[in-house]
């Protein structure tokens, strides 16, 4: 018994000195003030009452409602103006009779109806699950199926989609444009018809948000995240010079776990959001100096479209930018390389996945010594490798199986029967990983990318990151193909640069003088595009 006192002191004791380093990083951000006590803790009890999103509106409708919470193609919402029209849609909702509990799927691109809808439902209690736009109908049907939703919210584009899975379903427009037929009423049409001034009921628990995993290696998963504390957001904030009052880009999906999460720290600082529905790197570099924006947050291949502008042109249009976050595919360490040189010491990569969150976040400083690190774990996060017989690996260059959390892990597959393996209270994420002698973490690829080429172990990550340096080379991706010799050897597909001059034995050679024999692609086969999902991921199977 007395054991069991002493624990559970410790452990309270160690939740006391992580929420106080917690709180000192949101201070440090602008998001709480050590002066103003009373205003943080009101910001704390948001979060947990009305959850991440929700919390974070009602902070900042607290400190500043006239300003710029969002700005898309439609023009600019005040936050006071979000507050407005996301009680109204939540008003019409209650009214078609969507009740705490229920599910709304949203299937839209990168606009405040987006932001709307997702603001509407949490303030009625009802849950959210944000649709990957790259679905195929078969995909989209056995989604909201089995997530059992009640209604789906779409863009216009997307309604042949619903038609072709044969949807039985209320659907609500989001963006109109193009106008679909048949497709049901607007979320428009929703807020213009709702009661002015009519009393919001508050739910007895907020909506949850449900981030679908990328589905690279299979079904998409469901993976439930109900943060309830404010604090932390200090997982992103400690090792991420992001603050108060600031700009930022974001061209991350939205209905992606880096997309959602920064859109959500970006209102808990009171930050305008600057989107647009569509990825277009110069749309995006004109968008960023006509807004001022200092931060920019996007995946590792629209990085590499925006590099391939010109170098001055993007260097005048992006001289505001102090931070340029990457996230959601890996970051090959030439990519780095090329973006510290064009855009200078602002680069983040940012390491997570959809269960686990934030892993560790590699700084400029970090990238210049070591171009392939995901860099450190914030504090308040946790990253261990553990062996086969999950016993921890503590020596600096030593592969093992990556396990992380933090505040903002996911509480849960949607799914009966399908879990994630833990240990210690850490979850797999599934990828294999190790430590330089610094302390610096190195993902070396996914556990299921593994080939075992004459007993020795390949990852097709070390091999496309040495191809992706050829100066011909645009994209690659790598993959095993069944040997009767070595068991397995490497195919690797390579789409060279426009106009360039590429034969396939070529790129045989670059990699012979540079890795060990097992990691020489047996077969190289030059194509005009290499299969990615919508965060830059690679889709290996849809190659083998």
């Amino acid at each position: 018994m007395a054991r069991d006192d002493h624990e559970g002191r410790s452990g309270s004791v160690r939740r006391a000195v992580q929420n106080l380093r917690g709180f000192q990083v949101l201070t440090r951000a602008g998001m709480a003030s050590a002066t103003a006590p009373a205003t943080a803790l009101r910001g704390l009890a948001d979060v947990r009452d009305h959850g991440p999103l929700v919390g974070a509106l009602r902070h900042a409708l607290r400190t500043r409602p006239n300003a710029a919470a969002l700005v898309d193609e439609h023009g600019t919402l005040t936050y006071a103006e979000l507050d407005r029209a996301s009680r109204a849609l939540a008003l019409a909702l209650l009214e078609r009779g969507f009740e705490p509990g229920h599910t709304i799927a949203v299937l839209c691109r990168d606009h405040r109806w987006l932001v709307l809808a997702q603001l509407a439902c949490g303030r009625i209690g009802v849950h959210v699950v944000l649709v990957n736009t790259g679905f195929a109908a078969p995909q989209l049907a056995d989604v909201l199926a089995r997530e059992d939703a009640a209604a789906l919210v779409l863009d216009g584009e997307f309604h042949p989609l619903v038609q072709e899975a044969r949807l039985r379903l209320p659907c609500f427009v989001a963006w109109q444009a193009p106008q679909p037929r048949g497709a049901g009423p607007s979320l428009a049409d929703l807020v213009a018809e709702a009661e002015d001034g009519a009393p919001l009921p508050e739910p007895d628990r907020p909506g949850s948000v449900v981030l679908l995993t990328s589905g690279t290696t299979g079904r998409p998963k469901g993976a439930r995240r109900q943060v309830r504390s404010a604090l932390a957001a200090a997982d992103f904030l400690d090792r991420i010079p992001l603050r108060a009052h600031e700009r930022t880009f974001l061209a991350a999906p939205l209905s992606h776990a880096i997309g959602f999460s920064q859109l959500t720290v970006a209102f808990g600082l009171g930050s305008t959001v600057v989107v647009h529905r569509r990825f277009d790197p110069g749309q995006l570099a004109r968008a960023v100096h006509e807004n001022g924006c200092t931060c920019v947050v996007l995946v590792p291949t629209m990085l590499h479209r925006l590099l391939e502008l010109d170098e001055r042109f993007l260097r005048e249009l992006l001289s505001s930018v102090r931070s340029v976050v990457v996230s959601g595919s890996v970051l090959a360490p030439a990519l780095a390389q090329r973006a510290s040189a064009v855009l200078g010491d602002v680069l983040y990569n940012l390491y997570g996945s959809t269960e686990a969150a934030v892993a560790a976040v590699a700084t400029p400083r970090e990238l210049a010594a070591a171009p392939g690190t995901v860099g450190r774990s914030p504090r308040g996060c946790a990253v261990r490798l553990y062996d086969e017989h999950n016993r921890r690996i503590t020596r600096p260059h030593t592969a093992g199986r990556i396990f992380a959390g933090g505040q903002l892990a996911f509480t849960g597959y949607t799914t009966a029967g399908v879990g994630r393996g833990r240990i210690d209270g850490l979850i797999d994420t599934g990828d294999v990983g190790h430590f330089d002698g610094d302390g610096l973490l190195f993902v070396d690829g996914r556990a299921d990318d593994m080939i075992i080429s004459g007993a020795e172990n390949v990852f097709p990550a070390e091999v496309e990151n040495l191809i992706a340096t050829h100066q011909a080379v645009k994209d690659v991706a790598v993959i095993g193909a069944e040997d009767a010799e070595f068991g397995q050897r490497l195919r690797a597909f390579v789409v060279p640069i426009p106009g360039a001059e590429l034969e396939p034995q070529e790129i045989v050679e670059f990699v012979r003088r540079r890795l060990a024999r097992h990691k020489v692609p047996r077969e190289v086969v030059l194509v005009k595009s290499v299969p990615r999902n919508t965060t830059g991921k690679l889709v290996r199977r849809a190659l083998a």
